[in-house]
């Protein structure tokens, strides 16, 4: 018999009516809020446990450590059992989940990558806290690498990239808009930054292929817990990763329309990080992702402290609902907890203001979708316990659960294959050639040859591409694959300026219809 819902907790007097989130809507999002302390972390395991065992995959965030333990047995305790009496639930059993761990940085679970390319540079934007005039300056630099074909996969690319802008912002400005230096050696310097918090390894490739983190182990859903102990000292980082996530699936997965149970669901742990500073138009294009990516099969559960931390037109989308206890202590606060009462179907029974300052460590209020998508009645819920371990697991375990898992070999090693920054080096290098053979020539070597010559040095391999704010050595020496790249051939006499504004004008007859498609957030759209 196919399982239709899972076992959230029991309601209703004495506790003991099961609360459950019918399958069949888990695709229609969730809010799990509520003030440090009062349990929304075992919600969320709990959650993503239910999720599991009926044969859905988790994606869900590790804040404080404390998840890990899922990749463990839960340890039986007589307040457990009762719990569990109480609710109906029988004789508890406990086990391990079927856990892959994910790290950022590769020290905690297997690294999580992306390139640059694929992020886009909205994201990529958002995450450097660019002005308007550093965004048009990202976004063109992006523009040419799309159109040039030139992989734009990691920081050493985007840095060549903007130094070519650097260097050629007179033709540049004039087929694309006005680039100034300035803006370019801000942009160089919020790099730095980046790089030196870390984020330099999580440009790169292998780039994450979200269908890892859609599978199923002997018919359970494979938890993916993403350690995100260190990654939240940059919090702009993490806010950026888990929208780029949530894009990727929105972008690369097919129309589904409504089915028996989700593909996938997707736990936001900390969402209040998302949009803490976001432009209106970044909230627009996340509420339209939102509504959206629920016909992909996709369910989004936001976590957060507070409901008003997200936006109105998002938490209209939120169907499953499970408020832990909010402390009104301010004006603010008594508006918020007012603001959250109102938004449930009420029950007779209780106020549901009263009940959400009322509920203790364990309990919740709740509403879920029932038949045809009503929003269920509000109900004072005792959440259910877990099977597996709660707190970290012992690095004993963890390391036995990245040895097991399937997708250590295809990320655990990085590459580096021919991208924007070989490109740009070899395409100087020529030029450089060609200036220096028109030197050899008996040509004065102050004159435009001399020029040519002095330009094109600037982008000698193996230095980083310099610019006129910063100068710095490269962090990593580069390889690159057997992978044979064209170059564009130009005369002995042109400059490396000249060669790219040929190839772009033969590009606009020979490559029309093939550029590269971007999605609602910029980032690579391959239409799977």
């Amino acid at each position: 018999m196919t399982q239709e819902s899972i076992i959230i907790g029991g309601g209703g007097e004495g506790y003991v009516t099961q609360q459950q989130l019918l399958l069949k809507y888990g695709n229609r999002h969730g809010l799990i809020a509520g003030a440090t302390g009062t349990g929304k972390t075992i919600t969320m395991q709990i959650m993503a446990e239910e999720f599991s065992r009926a044969g859905v995959p988790v994606f869900l965030t590790d804040i404080k450590g404390d998840v890990s333990g899922m990749a463990a047995a839960g340890t039986p305790r007589d307040s457990f059992q009762r719990r569990a009496d109480t609710i109906g639930l029988g004789t508890l059993s406990y086990g391990p989940m079927p856990v892959t761990f994910w790290d950022l940085f590769g020290e905690m679970g297997h690294p999580v990558r992306t390139t640059i390319s694929e992020m886009g540079p909205l994201l990529l934007s958002r995450i450097l806290e660019l002005t308007e005039a550093q965004e048009g300056a990202v976004n063109v630099a992006f523009r040419i690498a799309d159109d040039e074909g030139m992989p734009i996969l990691d920081l050493d690319d985007l840095r060549s990239m903007l130094q070519f802008l650097a260097e050629n912002r007179a033709e540049v400005s004039a087929k694309y808009g006005n680039v100034t230096t300035a803006s370019v050696g801000a942009i160089q310097r919020r790099l730095l930054v980046l790089e030196n918090q870390g984020a330099d390894k999580f440009f790169g490739e292998p780039a994450l292929d979200i269908h890892d983190l859609m599978t199923t182990v002997q018919g359970q859903g494979r938890v993916n817990i993403l350690h995100a102990q260190k990654l939240m000292e940059t919090p702009r980082l993490y806010a950026t990763f888990m929208l780029w996530l949530l894009s990727e699936l929105f972008e690369d997965l097919p129309e589904v329309g409504d089915l028996d149970k989700p593909k996938l669901v997707f736990f936001f742990d900390e969402a209040h990080l998302l949009f803490n500073g976001a432009p209106r138009a970044l909230v627009e294009k996340v509420e339209q992702v939102a509504r959206l990516i629920r016909s992909k099969g996709v369910g989004v559960y936001f976590i957060t402290q507070n409901p008003d931390d997200v936006p109105e037109t998002i938490l209209s989308q939120l169907g499953n609902r499970v408020q832990h206890a909010l402390r009104a202590f301010t004006a603010r606060d008594q508006q918020a907890l007012r603001k959250a009462a109102q938004t449930y179907r009420p029950n007779p029974r209780f106020e549901t203001e009263v009940a959400i300052r009322e509920v203790g460590v364990g309990e919740a209020v709740t509403s879920f979708l029932e038949a045809k998508g009503v929003p269920g009645m509000v109900e004072r819920t005792l959440i259910r316990p877990p099977s597996s371990a709660m707190g970290p697991c012992d690095d004993a375990v963890r390391r036995a659960a990245m040895a097991s898992s399937p997708v250590g070999r295809k990320y655990d090693t990085p590459f580096d294959r021919d991208s924007a920054h070989e490109m740009l080096a070899r395409r100087a290098e020529q030029a450089a050639r060609g200036a220096e053979g028109y030197e050899d020539r008996g040509h004065d070597t102050r004159d435009e040859a001399g020029d040519r010559y002095n330009r094109a040095r600037r982008y000698q391999p193996p230095g980083r591409i310099e610019t006129r704010d910063e100068d710095e050595p490269r962090s990593r020496s580069r390889t690159t694959t057997t992978r044979s790249t064209r170059t564009t051939r130009s005369s002995r006499s042109d400059t490396a300026v000249e060669a790219f504004t040929k190839s772009m004008a033969r590009s606009i007859g020979t490559r029309a219809g093939s550029a590269i498609v971007r999605g609602v957030l910029g980032t690579l759209f391959r239409g799977r």
